[in-house]
């Protein structure tokens, strides 16, 4: 029997690894442009190949720690598919519900990293996500971005979990944060968790990002707000302000982030949830959810990509023996 169900999107990522000293490479930060001298061959320090996307990203994460996860994804039939499949087998995700699409092949990223930030280049390959998770026997579901398409697979999920009364996670994406039509906001209202990071949840509240201040009152509006949407428990991460989290007893609470040599921060945000949710799955308190996230994300940001930092359990165990200031507070 599953512990969790990721249901989203799996990638192939190809992350490059830009010396800063490159001569070929500028940065103007004030137009926030990056520079690259046209026609050139250009060295890279390191190059790394792995498997990606939000859904699958966050099965690892979970599995790493030691519960059960199977992914829902769809992915093609070229040989980069067989790629994922054989890194989801090697990191025990289970691959039941992961279809292949005939003539068809994998999506894929080129992420640049230089000078402590990431470009990425995407393509993401047209797909129908006509998801059946019927007979699945997870009693917890993770939700994540999709592509073009994502409505049916939504539904899909949201009348399994009625269904069901399986306990619902949502972590929606950039398509359905532009839509926030009813079937989204059906879904939050269904969800016992709702992930967003800090420009995500303006976006969903208020339509756009607004820029708010860090101040602890306009936090807490923002998540009550949101959880006036009908979500149980509201979590709102924020980069190196850490995260914030309004739970289903109204209480609120912060937790301040591990101070580590950044090398590059893809996968931040899914190390984060695959902690948080990992603990919940475990019977761990909201407290210890919050720390399990950050005590991931704070792993993942020291490594290039988005799996490499990912904590197994007993590496996890090792740091919480060691959290030092690390508190969380009430706010």
């Amino acid at each position: 029997m599953l512990d969790i169900l990721c249901v989203g999107d799996a990638v192939l990522d190809i992350f490059l690894q830009i010396p800063e000293d490159n001569p070929h490479f500028d940065l103007n930060k004030e137009k926030t442009k990056l520079l690259i001298d046209y026609g050139y061959k250009i060295h890279v320090d390191d190059y790394v190949k792995e498997i990606g996307g939000n859904a699958c990203n966050t099965a690892v994460g979970i599995s790493r720690l030691g519960k059960k996860a199977g992914l829902c994804a769809e992915i093609g039939n070229d040989e980069f598919s067989n790629f994922i499949l054989n890194k989801l087998s090697q990191e025990n995700i289970n691959t039941a519900f992961v279809s292949q699409s005939s003539n068809k092949k994998t999506s894929f990223s080129v992420s640049l990293s230089f000078k402590g930030e990431r470009t990425l280049l995407v393509e993401h390959v047209d797909r129908d996500h006509d998801f059946n998770i019927e007979n699945s026997s997870a009693r917890f579901i993770y939700l994540t971005s999709l592509g073009d398409k994502w409505q049916d697979a939504y539904q899909n999920t949201l009348d399994f979990v009625k269904k069901t009364g399986s306990v619902l996670a949502f972590n929606p994406g950039t398509l359905q944060l532009d839509e926030k039509g009813r079937l989204v906001m059906e879904i939050i209202e269904n969800s016992k968790y709702l992930f967003l990071n800090k420009q995500e949840a303006e976006k969903l509240l208020y339509g756009k990002d607004n820029n708010l201040s860090n101040e602890k009152s306009d936090i807490k509006k923002l998540l009550f707000g949101l959880k006036s949407l009908g979500a149980k428990n509201v979590i709102i991460t924020d980069s190196g302000n850490g995260s914030f989290v309004l739970d289903e007893t109204g209480n609120n609470y912060h937790l301040g982030i591990v101070k580590v040599n950044v090398v590059e921060k893809t996968g931040a945000g899914d190390g984060y949830n695959a902690g948080f949710i990992s603990a919940v799955l475990n019977g761990k308190t909201i407290i210890d959810a919050m720390i399990w996230g950050t005590l991931n994300s704070a792993s993942v940001v020291q490594k290039v990509g988005a799996q490499q930092g990912l904590l197994k359990i007993d590496e996890l165990e090792e740091r919480l023996g060691f959290l030092g200031d690390l508190k969380v507070k009430t706010i």
